[in-house]
């Protein structure tokens, strides 16, 4: 028998009418539907009108090494495997990457059905540069690696996209404004392709103040993308801050609890200073 392959398919993040025919086919017609949620699946198929002729079987975070193999068994009896994550493209920051990487060591066929990404999304209505952009993930949960994510931004170039959750973000922008600076410029997407859809764009002192006072009021609700433009050019192009700034930085980040040589090394390699040197100019703030 031939052997079948492994098709990444992009759901909707929001508006169901974002599906493409493509993707309603292959719900339909494929083999294997892997899903993050079956549960989930299942509600996709029903809004979208498809009875699956193939099985749905539960791909997530906490099975995915156990399931791998047995898919892949799937494919090379020549099935048509489709994998789906809650919304968006499966493997970004979602299930699937053990699955592809797996297949293509064997030399399966892996290919794509895409559609909707929060990260393209949040990136064009952010209103900030896209011509570079990085993609960070999940912000960091404690605030010391946050501080440290964010240090290493100080001199970067690209816009840089994460998501985070709406009980954390206004907690995550003051450390924004914080550590980039109150001129910093960022965006916050609030559920893309929704009824309530909303955008936020300003310096990190504006969307900060937003948060602040959206939290103490109604809350803040559904999926959020963050977006940090890049630094200034002067900034970038000059490595950053000046040693006194440096050690200003090495200070917050050690009141964080972070350990003073672990700060030292983040802010140096951010700057792109000698941590020898850093160091020692620490030592001679404290007196």
């Amino acid at each position: 028998m031939s052997e079948g392959r492994i098709v990444l398919a992009a759901t909707p993040i929001g508006n169901l009418g974002d599906a493409s025919a493509r993707l309603r086919e292959l719900l339909a017609e494929a083999d294997v539907i892997a899903a993050e949620d079956t549960r989930t699946a299942r509600r996709l198929c029903l809004g979208l009108g498809v009875t699956p002729r193939g099985r749905l079987v539960a791909h997530h975070d906490h099975n995915e090494a156990a399931s791998v193999q047995g898919l892949l068994e799937q494919v090379r009896s020549g099935a048509t495997v489709a994998v789906v994550s809650d919304a968006g493209m499966p493997t970004v920051s979602d299930p699937g990457h053990r699955l592809v990487a797996a297949a293509v060591a064997e030399g399966l066929e892996v290919t794509c059905a895409p559609g909707a990404s929060a990260v393209t999304t949040a990136l064009a209505l952010s209103g900030l540069p896209t011509d570079r952009f990085a993609f960070d993930g999940f912000i960091p949960r404690k605030d010391g690696e946050r501080r440290r994510w964010l240090a290493s931004l100080l001199t970067e170039g690209r816009t840089v996209v994460a998501f985070e959750s709406p009980q954390r973000i206004a907690d995550v922008l003051a450390v924004v404004e914080d550590v980039l600076g109150a001129d910093r410029p960022v965006a916050v997407a609030r559920e893309l392709t929704k009824l309530h859809e909303e955008v936020v764009r300003g310096t990190a002192a504006e969307v900060n103040a937003w948060a602040r006072e959206r939290a103490a009021g109604e809350g803040i609700r559904g999926e959020i993308v963050l977006v940090i433009g890049p630094a200034s050019p002067d900034a970038a192009s000059a490595g950053g801050a000046t040693e006194a700034d440096a050690v200003a930085e090495v200070g917050v980040l050690v009141d964080s609890g972070t350990r003073l040589k672990e700060a030292v090394a983040t802010v140096a390699a951010a700057h792109g200073l000698r941590s020898r040197t850093l160091y020692q100019a620490v030592l001679d703030a404290r007196g």
